[in-house]
C-alpha cells in the first residue's frame, strides 16, 4: 500500500492503542474541533504524543528521532536559524550529502518541507518525533533568543529588495501585473525569511495585531502589544507587493487579485501553542494594507481569577454565573476584553452536564466542549436569527457575541424567561448607562429587572514592568486629573513606567482589567421602572456598593499595578 493512504485510526487500531469506539468518539470530536486526529486523541487521553509518532512514522514511512538522546553536530544545526526552527517547529539532525533530515511533530505539513528546502536550498528529509522532545531540543540547542528576529528584519528587507528589483518588468517597480511573477516572488527564499520572522517577532513580542500599511512614500510595519501600535520596520514602499504576495500563497487566496478586499486564515504551531492567524486584505490608495489579527487559542482559557476582578466582585460573579437562568451583560468600546471575560465564565461553566452554545461575529477562539456558531450575514445569518435557532437545541448557556438590535435583545430576554442563562456584550460606556440603553431598544422595564443579573462595565490598562517600574512623587496637577488627595496616597508607592530589556523598553508588560460590576437591587429596580435617569440609577447603585471604573483604576494604581496615565486615559469622562 503506498505510503499516506493508510488512515491514522487504522494504524492506531492495529497496534492495539486505542478501540474502535475511542476512534469514533475522537472523530466525532475532530469534527467540531477540526484538529490534528492525533492531537485530538491525546487530548482525550486516548493516547500518548509517542503513539502518534509511532503510527505518522508507520504511515509516512519516517524513521523516528529520538531527540531526547540524540547528539546533534554544532556543524548542523548552524544550518538552521533559531527563528526558522521555532516558526516551522523543526529540529535538524543530520546531513548527508545534499540531504538535511529534520525532525517534525507533524510529517503531514509537507509546506514546511517545501519552504525549508527553498530557504535553506537543500533537500530535506523528514523524521517524525513528540512535540514535546521537539520544544525541548530547540531550548536546549538554540536558547530562547528573542530580539534574532528583530535584528534580522532589515538586512532581510534589503534582500527582498533585490528580488523585486530582478522581477521588475521594462522599468515599473510600482506594479508587477504578471501572476507568474507575483507567485515568483512569493516563492523566494529572502521573501519566505521575511515574512516568518516578522510573524515570529510579532509573537514573541506578544503582540495582538500585525500592520502592514502603504503610504505615498513609504511602507510602514507596525505590531500592537498591549493596545499600542508599535513601528518595527519602515521598508521601501515597492516591497508590500512581495509582502502581500507572499501572505496570500500562506493563507491560500487569490494572489493576482488587488483591486477587492480579501481575508484569510493561516494556523501556525509555535512551540507547542496553536497560533491562528487571521488575515484581511484591503486596497487601498497606494497598495493592498494588510492586518494580521494573531489569535492563540491558550490566552481564551484565562481564569476568572486571572482577569483583573477585585476580590469582592470576583465573589459576586462567581456566584451570579452558576444561576439558572437570567442575563449576564459586559459592556465597554472595542477591544476591551469584552470576549475574553465573557470566556472566562464560559470556561468556569464548561463540563459534561450542561450544554453550552455560543454565536459570534466571528468565532475567534475554538473551545472544546462548546457549541460555537459563526454569524454570517451575507447569507442571512444574524444573531437574532441565530439566537432563535440556538433555543431550538436545549442549550442550559447561550453566549450572544453582541446584542446589536431590538430583535436579538428581545430573544435574549425570551431565552432568560424560559431558563436559560445568557450572556452577551452591549456597546455601551458605563454599566448603568446599558439600562437606559435597553430601554431606548423598546426593551420594557419590568422585563429588565426580571432578566437582568449583572451588568459589567470594563477596561484594560496596561501593567507595570515590575522590573522596571520606578516609585516617584506625583504632581498636584496628576493627582487633580485622577482625583487623589495627598491624604488618600499615604501608606502607598506610586510607580511610572521606565523600560527594560524585560518589557522591550516600553515600561509596561501585559494587561489587566478594571472592572464597574453592577447587580440590581430593590432601590435601582424600582428607579428601572420610573425610567428614571441614568445618574440616579448609577447613584443608586453606587449606595448599593458599585465601584466606578475610576475608582477601581485608583486602586490598581496604589497596588503599583499601572499608572496615573494609563487610567486617565481609559476611564477619561466616566469618574
Amino acid at each position: 500500500m503506498p505510503l499516506g493512504t493508510r488512515n491514522l485510526g487504522e494504524i492506531l487500531l492495529e497496534n492495539g492503542v486505542i478501540t474502535a469506539a475511542q476512534l469514533e468518539e475522537a472523530l466525532e470530536k475532530q469534527r467540531v474541533t477540526r484538529e490534528f486526529l492525533g492531537r485530538t486523541l491525546v487530548s482525550m487521553g486516548y493516547a500518548t504524543e509517542q503513539d502518534i509518532v509511532n503510527a505518522l512514522g508507520i504511515q509516512q514511512g519516517m524513521e523516528q528521532a529520538n531527540l531526547g538522546q540524540a547528539s546533534i553536530d554544532p556543524d548542523v544545526l548552524n544550518l538552521v536559524t533559531p527563528d526558522i526552527a521555532q516558526f516551522y517547529n523543526i529540529i535538524p539532525i543530520r546531513k548527508t550529502d545534499n540531504i538535511l533530515t529534520i525532525a517534525m511533530a507533524d510529517p503531514l505539513a509537507i509546506n514546511t518541507i517545501d519552504d525549508l528546502k527553498v530557504i535553506l536550498g537543500c533537500e530535506i528529509e523528514g523524521a517524525v518525533s513528540t512535540q514535546s522532545e521537539i520544544a525541548a531540543a530547540i531550548e536546549r540547542h538554540y536558547g530562547y533568543q528573542k530580539e534574532s528576529a528583530a535584528a534580522m528584519i532589515d538586512e532581510l528587507f534589503a534582500d527582498v529588495e533585490k528580488v523585486i528589483d530582478n522581477a521588475t518588468v521594462k522599468g515599473s517597480r510600482e506594479e508587477i501585473a504578471d501572476a507568474n511573477n507575483l507567485i515568483a516572488i512569493a516563492h523566494e527564499a529572502p521573501v519566505i525569511k521575511l515574512i516568518n520572522l516578522v510573524i515570529l517577532q510579532a509573537i514573541q513580542s506578544r503582540a495582538s495585531d500585525l500592520h502592514f500599511e502603504p503610504f505615498e512614500e513609504d511602507y510602514q510595519v507596525r505590531q500592537r502589544v498591549d493596545g499600542v501600535l508599535y513601528t518595527i520596520a519602515t521598508p521601501p514602499k515597492h516591497l508590500s507587493i512581495a509582502v502581500s504576495s507572499r501572505l496570500k500563497v500562506m493563507s491560500n487566496l487569490d494572489i493576482a487579485e488587488r483591486r477587492l478586499p480579501q481575508d484569510g486564515r493561516i494556523q501556525l504551531s509555535l512551540g507547542g501553542k496553536d497560533i491562528d492567524l487571521r488575515i484581511s486584505f484591503l486596497p487601498t490608495m497606494f497598495g493592498e494594507s494588510v492586518v494580521i489579527r494573531i489569535l492563540d487559542r491558550s490566552a481564551v482559557m484565562i481564569a476568572l481569577e486571572g482577569l483583573g476582578l477585585e476580590e469582592n466582585q470576583l465573589t459576586v460573579v462567581a456566584d451570579l454565573i452558576q444561576r439558572p437562568s437570567g442575563i449576564i451583560l459586559v459592556t465597554g468600546p472595542t477591544g476591551s476584553g469584552k470576549t475574553t471575560t465573557l470566556y472566562a465564565c464560559l470556561n468556569e461553566l464548561n463540563s459534561p452536564e450542561w450544554k453550552i452554545i455560543t454565536t459570534e461575529d466571528p468565532v475567534e477562539y475554538q473551545v472544546n466542549g462548546i457549541v460555537q456558531v459563526n454569524i454570517n450575514e451575507k447569507v442571512g445569518l444574524t444573531f437574532a436569527k441565530c439566537l432563535r435557532s440556538i433555543l431550538r437545541q436545549d442549550p442550559d448557556i447561550c453566549m450572544v457575541g453582541e446584542i446589536r438590535d431590538i430583535e436579538t435583545a428581545a430573544l435574549a430576554v425570551e431565552a432568560s424567561l424560559t431558563g436559560h442563562l445568557v450572556f452577551s456584550t452591549l456597546h455601551t460606556n458605563d454599566a448603568p448607562s446599558t439600562i437606559t440603553r435597553l430601554i431606548d431598544m423598546d426593551i420594557e422595564p419590568f422585563l429588565i429587572t426580571s432578566t437582568i443579573e449583572a451588568i459589567v462595565a470594563q477596561r484594560l490598562v496596561r501593567k507595570l514592568c515590575l522590573f522596571c517600574r520606578e516609585e516617584y512623587e506625583p504632581t498636584q496637577e496628576e493627582l487633580d486629573t485622577i482625583g487623589l488627595t495627598k491624604e488618600q496616597l499615604e501608606g502607598h508607592k506610586i510607580y511610572r513606567a521606565r523600560g527594560c530589556k524585560e518589557c522591550s523598553h516600553i515600561g509596561y508588560k501585559g494587561r489587566t482589567g478594571i472592572y464597574e460590576l453592577m447587580t440590581l437591587n430593590d432601590e435601582t429596580r424600582d428607579l428601572v421602572l420610573q425610567r428614571s435617569a441614568t445618574g440616579e440609577i448609577r447613584d443608586a447603585a453606587i449606595r448599593a456598593g458599585m465601584r466606578s471604573l475610576r475608582e477601581a483604576g485608583i486602586r490598581k494604581i496604589l497596588a503599583g499595578i499601572t499608572t496615573i496615565e494609563e487610567v486617565v486615559g481609559e476611564t477619561m469622562g466616566y469618574a
